[in-house]
């Protein structure tokens, strides 16, 4: 059985992961979201990540060095054990449990769909995700909706020429955060 891939980000009301400016410091998770984050980082096999995503998680090769929360060690544990293919034109070389990607994004994909072993393929990055989006490689969207407005920024989605029909698997809410997950209809 082929695995599933997945995107997943913290998405505002409007629909950007990044504000114009690139701020993030609106996606912070509170302790119980954080929670349930590391939760679904176990069920990760292998990720896809751009090279900005790469590079704003290295920082989980040591956590202890800056973070207090209390699952930021179990976190970290999980992150760093999972295979990571990097996409990147400027990079000469990656660190952890990592590679550079070898072949086209699609090639990578079929790979690792068809590689034995559990857990979903997690895409990570705006420009990542939306060449996956477009080349209809996305199996399951999640979306962490902060209630904030930004007006602009990075979006979600990449502009389409086409519908993507989705159907609705779960919500839940964190307080006035909404999770939503969705798989291709």
């Amino acid at each position: 059985m082929a695995r599933t891939v997945i995107y997943s980000m913290s998405v505002s009301l409007d629909g950007f992961i990044a504000g114009p400016d690139g701020d993030i410091s609106w996606t912070a998770p509170d302790q119980e979201l954080f929670g349930f984050h590391v939760q679904q980082t176990r069920q990760i096999g292998a990720h896809l990540l751009g090279r900005g995503l790469y590079e704003a998680m290295l920082p989980w090769e040591t956590p202890e060095t800056w973070w207090s929360d209390p699952e930021a060690p179990e976190f970290a544990r999980i992150w760093k054990a999972i295979p990571k293919v990097v996409f990147s034109t400027t990079l000469d070389q990656v660190q952890g449990n990592a590679r550079l990607a070898s072949g086209d994004v699609a090639g990578e994909v079929a790979k690792l769909k068809e590689a034995p072993g559990e857990g979903v393929i997690a895409v990570g990055g705006a420009g990542l995700a939306a060449t996956l989006i477009k080349l209809d490689l996305i199996d399951e969207y999640r979306l962490f909706v902060i209630p904030v407005v930004l007006g602009g920024g990075t979006p979600y989605f990449p502009p389409r020429d086409a519908a993507i029909g989705l159907e609705l698997l779960e919500t839940r809410t964190f307080g006035s955060l909404a999770y939503l997950r969705y798989r291709r209809g």
